[in-house]
């Protein structure tokens, strides 16, 4: 179920790196744009408690097979049944009075770090690398009251179009994009009725394997001009956050009701801090470290601290030298799609405009997002640093999604190097960065450095 949310949440063959990347010389500017104020606390309530999915399966179907979630899963501020779901998934009843329970964008856009659910972090502990529909089906066969049948036949015939598109080939990446993609595709863009087939062309899913995408973590949009990896979501991006409600939004109306909060939403996720290191830090190497972050990382990702700049920069593919698949022209960003978007209730006051590039994000909490890169390629501020230390399959250790495995010696998660053999062997536990869009090539800046100059460096992005 949860794959499907990541939705809301964004060429061939593999880049080859250069050897030394060298300075950024054609970034590509992202400016601001006026933006809808809101009440962060009324977003947060919307958030998790409102039915803004549109479709799920039924309540006294979803109890019969699942008790309340443990104490470790809940968060404050829900309201009825919610209070004793897990984050990421949502009860709300529907106009034919059925209760139903789906997920909601918490799924993909909270985690647990060392324990403790932290909202906004992106979730690096779900399994998208086979097709829910199978699991779907088999809960309609629980249902017998008719009205709570229908309410199952829609959200299992919207899984049924998606699932196969929505497929990743290793765990804790998600297939944002392709999710996105799908759900356009079924939708008339004037009136947002669903079509049992699609309007625009979809390859065949055995064409179209899913571009990872690593979620970014939902503090960067207080300081980020535009929304995705590319940059391509511009103007309102209230009405580009609430297109997580294309799953099961059938008409205009429903639509403007969702948008109606999605700016209070958006003002709650533009107030997200990220956590602070939780480990001892060293202070005179932090110092040194932020001098050379100064000197060399701060053209691109920004300055911090009072008085901090972030300067809201695209840097072309083929300068940073990462995977390129998702920044050209990829699924969701493909022509048609952005076409869909612009004569849709959504481009009514926002639009899709990527760019051939990738964000320089703001690096607030960096610490905590492991993986690195769009695609998660790369397990640890370490590595993401010295490109030679890079792995070409790995593993990471722990599974249990609690987020204990954090290693403050490389900042990151804890992994196993794999070779071929093992990896094959490993299946989707395993990172093979020499899938397409699985690349794990590029941001070679940190290669020049000492170790001394590295580590300081590392020490000094663990305070951000």
């Amino acid at each position: 179920m949860t794959a499907l949310l990541a939705a809301a949440c964004s060429s061939t063959g593999m880049p080859v790196a250069p050897a030394d990347m060298g300075p950024v010389v054609h970034p590509i500017p992202v400016p601001a744009e006026a933006q809808r104020s809101g009440d962060a606390a009324a977003g947060y309530h919307a958030l998790v408690n409102n039915g803004y999915v549109g479709c799920g399966i039924p309540y006294s179907t979803y109890s019969s097979v699942f008790g309340a979630a443990p104490a470790s899963e809940l968060i404050p501020g829900r309201d009825g049944h919610n209070a004793t779901l897990a984050y990421g998934e949502t009860a709300f009843t529907q106009p034919s009075g059925v209760e139903v329970v789906t997920a909601n964008c918490l799924s993909c856009h909270a985690a647990k770090l060392m324990g403790q659910v932290v909202i906004g972090l992106g979730t690096t502990s779900q399994d998208f690398t086979s097709d829910p529909s199978a699991q779907v089906e088999l809960a309609g066969m629980l249902i017998s009251d008719p009205t709570e049948k229908m309410e199952w036949r829609k959200f299992a015939d919207r899984v049924e179009a998606v699932g196969p598109y929505a497929l990743t080939r290793t765990r804790g990446v998600t297939a944002a994009d392709n999710i996105a993609a799908v759900l356009f595709a079924h939708r008339d863009p004037s009136t947002l009725a669903w079509s049992a087939t699609p309007l625009l062309e979809l390859p065949p899913p055995s064409q179209a394997p899913g571009v990872p995408v690593d979620v970014p973590p939902w503090w960067r949009m207080a300081k980020k001009n535009a929304m995705f990896y590319d940059g391509a979501g511009r103007g309102d991006q209230a009405r580009i956050m609430m297109t997580a409600s294309t799953l099961c939004t059938d008409d205009v109306a429903s639509a403007s009701a969702i948008d109606a909060y999605f700016g209070d939403v958006r003002a709650y996720i533009t107030s997200l801090t990220p956590p602070p290191y939780p480990l001892p830090i060293d202070a005179g190497k932090a110092q040194r470290g932020q001098a050379l972050f100064e000197a060399t990382c701060s053209g691109c990702h920004g300055t911090y601290g009072d008085g901090g700049v972030y300067p809201n920069l695209l840097i072309p593919v083929g300068e940073v030298g990462t995977d390129p698949i998702l920044g050209s022209g990829a699924a969701q960003f493909a022509d048609r799609f952005v076409q869909w978007f612009a004569d849709s209730f959504y481009g009514q006051t926002a639009r899709l405009e990527p760019e051939a590039a990738y964000y320089a994000p703001p690096l607030d909490g960096i610490w905590a997002t492991a993986p690195y890169l769009h695609n998660g390629s790369v397990p640890s501020l370490a590595t993401l640093l010295d490109s030679t230390t890079r792995p070409t399959y790995w593993q990471r250790r722990a599974t249990d999604g609690e987020g204990n495995d954090f290693d403050g010696g490389i900042v990151g998660w804890s992994y196993d190097v794999l070779d071929a053999a093992q990896a094959a062997m490993a299946g989707p536990r395993a990172y093979d960065t020499t899938q397409a869009g699985y690349g794990n090539g590029g941001h070679t800046y940190g290669d020049a450095l000492s170790a001394d100059d590295r580590a300081a460096l590392i020490e000094y992005l663990k305070t951000l």
